[in-house]
């Protein structure tokens, strides 16, 4: 054995570690970071945003690292058994008095079991680590020579990805690429753990999870109920009508019809007002109410959200799966969730929304 038998496999080792921490930070990094180490004007960065920003890219430079570490891997076993193994096994052979073939063998296995040690330690367990804690910076830092083996393997990768898209094809299994998406779930507790470092305050964390439930949150869970809302019967005078909603806290009031199962629209304080205050003389309720939005009680509330905005409504009716009405959802009702009750100095009780 001698110094330059070591050298190549430290070499070989950290050839291997190169290409997991690569691995290892390209999917964990934040694809947020590096786009602002790129706009800062980092060279490094500006060379790897494209990379994570196609996941086809990002899918070549996954498998170049992959490619790495296993040539490395068998590069490794391969030079340690030529060198090595030969080395240590004329000293099995004087020590157990075993034959050449046998001394061999002991000396191949106790290479085998030290080497795959010594990479599972130098050239996996720490690279590893150090990508998972340091993402940004490992990312930025093997970028070049990642570079340059997609270059050098860009044939390699071009069959084994064209092969294994082949067999999944044939298997009927759709091929996905490796993107910097994450769950709901996932990214509360990214959120959670943000707190835990000290990151985010108990009120933002508190405030970010109850934004990513809006996600799942059905508008029924957020909803007055029917009998609870504070409504308008389309049949009354003008100035009942008046009298009724300077009385109301709400700004906004269903219309009704007969009954409240039969909502027909809604009508806003500032049309009945402006009709008491033109001198145009009072007029019928169905003629200032505007229409109202229906939505079913399973629409989740980011759903909602996105309708309102589309549609410039700040209240809809809910309805059940028979197209009955069943209660009354407001924005407020939403924004409320994500960041608690507003209050609303004017509002004397909870039988409605305004």
């Amino acid at each position: 054995m001698t110094l330059f038998t070591w050298v190549v496999i430290l070499l070989l080792i950290s050839i291997n570690a190169l290409y997991v921490a690569a691995e290892f930070a390209a999917v964990g990094v934040r694809h947020s970071r590096i786009r602002q180490r790129a706009d800062e004007g980092n060279v490094l960065a500006i060379r790897l945003l494209p990379i994570l920003s196609d996941p086809r890219k990002l899918d070549r430079y996954i498998a170049a690292c992959q490619i790495g570490i296993t040539i490395s891997s068998l590069v490794l076993g391969a030079y340690g058994q030529a060198t090595l193994a030969r080395s240590l096994a004329p000293v099995f052979a004087q020590l157990g008095g075993l034959q050449d073939v046998a001394a061999h063998s002991i000396a191949a296995a106790v290479v085998l079991i030290g080497l795959t040690v010594l990479q599972m330690i130098l050239g996996e367990l720490v690279p590893k680590s150090v990508a998972l804690q340091y993402p940004t910076q490992t990312a930025l830092y093997t970028v070049l020579p990642m570079q340059w083996s997609l270059r050098a393997l860009s044939w390699f990768i071009a069959v084994l990805n064209g092969s294994g898209l082949a067999i999944l094809k044939l298997l009927g299994v759709r091929a996905a690429g490796h993107r910097h998406i994450h769950s709901p779930e996932e990214i509360d507790l990214l959120i959670a753990e943000s707190r835990a470092g000290g990151l985010l305050e108990p009120a933002e964390h508190q405030r970010l999870s109850r934004a990513l439930k809006l996600a799942v949150r059905p508008v029924k869970e957020l909803m007055v109920p029917l009998p609870r809302v504070d409504a308008v019967d389309i049949s009354l005078p003008f100035d009942d009508v008046l009298r009724r909603v300077t009385e109301s806290p709400y700004t906004r009031l269903p219309v009704y019809r007969t009954s409240l199962n039969q909502i027909v629209g809604l009508i806003h304080t500032k049309d009945i007002v402006v009709r008491s205050l033109d001198g145009t003389g009072p007029g019928s309720v169905e003629r200032l109410m505007r229409p109202v939005l229906t939505v079913p009680s399973t629409m989740t509330a980011d759903q909602l959200l996105g309708l309102m905005r589309e549609r410039h409504r700040q209240q809809a009716i809910v309805v059940d799966e028979r197209g009955g009405p069943v209660g009354l959802v407001t924005l407020n009702d939403v924004l409320g969730e994500v960041i608690g009750d507003m209050g609303d100095e004017f509002k004397k009780g909870e039988a409605g929304r305004g």
